[in-house]
Order: structure tokens, then sequence, then C-alpha cells
């Protein structure tokens, strides 16, 4: 996909992601907004998987550590066709196979996620077992910022670079806002560049808001050196849905009728304007 056409398939993600929320009366919306744009880039042009035959054992593995942020998730999968519109519209009803975060009943989904800091311990265990298995699928975790707080992240960022996993790419969705307030208030993280420099990781800084930066950044992987990647995405939470954008009460919040129907006619008309 050309970068006009990814950022015409954010933004229907986005739509979608919104009436999916407003109708389960449930939903992380600021962090699902902030870090869509990753995962339409990530699904639409950068992962080597296939809706019709998700289980190939040479399909690149996908991790959401922010679990709580399922939803933005389940709008790509939907769009990539492992989920169908009629299983996405239960979402938030009585026996519905969808929950508030991934599970492995939903195809297309790796392994369970939600308790956060156990994404990078995974992900470096997928890493690691396609180096022995000498396979050459890639590893992908996306994390949350206010999640750097886990010391199993740190644990996990060690073996990493002990055991040179080039195959693992770690994300961080950098939106400063978690549910308490600003990261810098509640766990202050920076200098993250510094930070896992000296954990041996190869860092890369991007513009998760701008897709020509995503895909750039992607594309610039080095995935030879021996090192693993942390791409420290800058975003905003809220992204894309004006009166949301860096409000930290937005971290998990349902729209109002009002609100939503504001938000379907911003997002309706960037489309349009594409």
């Amino acid at each position: 996909m050309v970068t006009k056409e990814l950022i015409k398939q954010a933004e229907i993600n986005r739509k979608r992601l919104i009436e999916v929320i407003y109708n389960a009366k449930a939903g992380h919306i600021g962090g699902d907004l902030s870090c869509l744009n990753v995962l339409t880039a990530l699904y639409f042009n950068i992962l080597n998987v296939d809706a019709n035959d998700p289980k190939n054992p040479n399909r690149d593995r996908f991790v959401l550590s922010k679990g709580h942020c399922v939803e933005s998730l389940y709008v790509v999968l939907e769009a990539k066709g492992f989920l169908t519109k009629e299983v996405l519209d239960t979402l938030g009803q009585y026996k519905s196979v969808l929950s508030g975060h991934p599970t492995i009943e939903v195809s297309g989904i790796e392994v369970n996620t939600g308790a956060l800091g156990h994404g990078l311990p995974i992900g470096v265990g997928m890493a690691i077992a396609a180096k022995m298995d000498k396979k050459d699928y890639k590893t992908y975790v996306l994390m949350g910022d206010g999640e750097q707080g886990e010391g199993s992240i740190y644990e996990a960022a060690m073996a990493g670079n002990q055991y040179k996993l080039d195959n693992l790419v770690a994300i961080i969705d950098r939106n400063h806002l978690q549910i308490s307030g600003n990261t810098e208030d509640v766990m202050a993280l920076d200098n993250i560049y510094q930070r896992w420099t000296a954990f041996g990781w190869d860092v890369i800084e991007m513009n998760g808001d701008d897709m020509e930066s995503i895909i750039s950044t992607f594309n610039s992987i080095d995935y030879n050196n021996g090192k693993p990647h942390l791409l420290v995405s800058d975003t905003t939470k809220g992204y894309g849905v004006s009166f949301m954008e860096n409000i930290a009460k937005w971290h998990h919040g349902v729209p109002n009728q009002e609100q939503y129907e504001m938000a379907i006619q911003e997002i309706t008309e960037r489309i349009n304007n594409l």
C-alpha cells in the first residue's frame, strides 16, 4: 500500500473504532486512537500475516502488550479479514468471544495479554524460538509508555540484548498520558533513547501520528545487526478526534451521542477529502 492508501485505511479504521466503542459503551479510546496508525501500518504494510492461513508457521508474530487497547486491534483485524463485522459488533455483549483484552479465542491474536509488562517477555521468547528453529519470521510487540514502570520489561530488555534478537521489534506508544496523568509526573521515563541504548538495543524515534514517518522507520530497520530494535513512537493520546486529543480523561472514556456524532463527522470529512 502506498502512504495515501494507508492514511485512508487508518481513517476508516478510526471511524470504525469510534462506532465500536460507542456501541459497546466501553473502551480505552485515548490509547486506542494513539496507536491506531501504527497498527494499521503493521497489518497493511509490514506484517507477513494472512487471515486465510492464520497459523502459518512462517507468519510474523504480533503481541499487543498494552492489551487494554484491544479495540484498536479488533478493528484492524476486522479490516484484514480475521474478524467479521457480525462478530465485532458483539463487543460488550453477554457471551461475546471478544473481551476487553486480547484472547487467543480470536483469530489473528497470538497470546492473551493485558497484564502490563508481560508482552515484551513473551515477544523475547517468540524471537528466541525463531532463532532456534531457524525461521525467518519477525516478532513485533506494542507497549504503552505508562507500562514502562513494570520491571519485567527491563528483564526482557536485557535478555533481548543477551540473545542478539535482531528479529524482535518493540514499539513504545509514547503518548505521555496514562490513567493517572502525565507519565513524567507518575513515573518519569525520559530519556527513553539513552535508557534503551544502554540496554544494547537499536533505538529509533518516529512520529507515530504520521504515516510516512511510520513506514520509513519500519523500512529502515536492519534485521541483521545483532541487536533488538525499539521504536519510540511519539503519538497524541486521542489522536484524530480533536476534542479528545491530549486529554487524560479519554484514557478510558465513552463518547455520548453528541460527541459520537461530532467524532464521526470529523473523521468522515477527512476520508472524503483523501
